[in-house]
């Protein structure tokens, strides 16, 4: 074990342990049908850090993602992810990009939502792009729910929504995601988006 862990080290499960003891929230371990996880109280919102494997036959990918359900007061969406390669093939074939203002953030990411004017509100708030930039990969976006095969949610209430495929054992990194959200959320009940209040969804 020691050898591996000279090799590789520290374990996910020893950084996650570690992640939830500095932040003060509740490290649940996982079982034979479920992994990991960090489950973290922002107000009345819960957050929830775990990962998942998809499968296509002959490999095998497993992502971080982060996932905190809410209210939404007034239906505002968006989905922002760092400039590349395909995202320039999706902007040419009609993927339509916002700009908030902030040239040198403009530059680096891809930012897509339905209301223009929240959008720059959103991201005028400095400490949410400084915490966005920190982040090498970075796919985050409102959900109305996890689709076919996830967790359906009731009427009003939305999911923001983290995800980026690999094991994410970067402590500062995940310290700042949850920071991320706390400020995402708070600016979100600022801009009248978002219900200060449980949305009574378990994850």
């Amino acid at each position: 074990m020691g050898i591996f862990r000279e090799i590789f080290g520290p374990s996910k499960k020893e950084i996650w342990k570690s992640l939830s003891d500095q932040i003060g929230s509740e490290f649940v371990e996982g079982g034979f049908f479920s992994t990991d996880k960090v489950v973290a109280q922002v107000k009345d919102w819960t957050v929830t850090l775990d990962t998942y494997t998809v499968s296509t036959g002959k490999s095998s990918t497993t992502y971080t993602r982060m996932r905190a359900p809410y209210v939404n007061k007034d239906g505002f969406r968006f989905k922002i992810y760092r400039k590349g390669i395909f995202s320039e093939i999706g902007k040419f074939l009609g993927g339509q990009d916002v700009e908030v203002g902030f040239p040198e953030f403009d530059e680096d990411f891809i930012i897509k939502g339905n209301d223009e004017q929240k959008l720059r509100t959103l991201f005028s708030n400095s400490k949410i792009r400084k915490l966005i930039e920190f982040q090498p990969n970075i796919s985050l976006e409102i959900k109305d729910d996890e689709g076919w095969f996830g967790k359906s949610f009731p009427e009003g209430v939305d999911e923001l929504y983290f995800c980026v495929a690999g094991v994410i054992k970067d402590i500062d990194r995940l310290r700042a995601l949850f920071d991320l959200y706390a400020e995402i959320l708070n600016q979100m009940c600022l801009m009248g988006s978002a219900y200060e209040s449980n949305p009574c969804v378990e994850l």
